[in-house]
């Protein structure tokens, strides 16, 4: 009987380890998993031009690109960013020429006005699984 005993505890043991290593496995894979997702970019696009916050902390500074108007060429800081709030799809195309193309990894975006001087590009990159602007053109001449 003491025999039977100790088996039956011997067997919950193992069980019981058993049981520990597969619930740690599976946490630790959850965790990877999580870690590795790659942003949506609607969701992140959607979010950008709707949170000023989320906007300014989703720009590469420096950011590549310049501003060209009647007052030259320069380049872009936090002090004269203007913050972007109306999406690529949402421009009145009667108004405005528009380009976008979507990839794996990148999303460009062009807008401007036939014959007028004024000129739109944005291009948004995927870095290190998360979207950020890197580069802004406008021109206005």
């Amino acid at each position: 009987m003491r025999n039977r005993l100790n088996f039956s505890i011997l067997i919950l043991f193992l069980f019981a380890i058993a049981t520990l290593f597969t619930n740690c496995k599976t946490r630790e894979k959850s965790q990877n998993t999580n870690n590795t997702r790659v942003e949506n970019f609607d969701q992140f696009y959607n979010r950008f031009h709707s949170d000023s916050l989320f906007q300014i902390s989703r720009i590469k500074i420096p950011l590549k690109g310049a501003i060209i108007d009647g007052e030259g060429t320069r380049v872009w800081t936090k002090s004269n960013w203007h913050l972007m709030k109306v999406k690529i799809y949402d421009l009145d195309t009667a108004v405005y020429k528009v380009e976008y193309k979507k990839h794996e990894h990148t999303f460009t975006e062009k807008f401007w006005i036939e014959d007028s001087g004024f000129s739109s590009e944005y291009r948004f990159e995927l870095l290190k699984r998360k979207w950020f602007l890197v580069y802004a053109l406008e021109s206005n001449l």
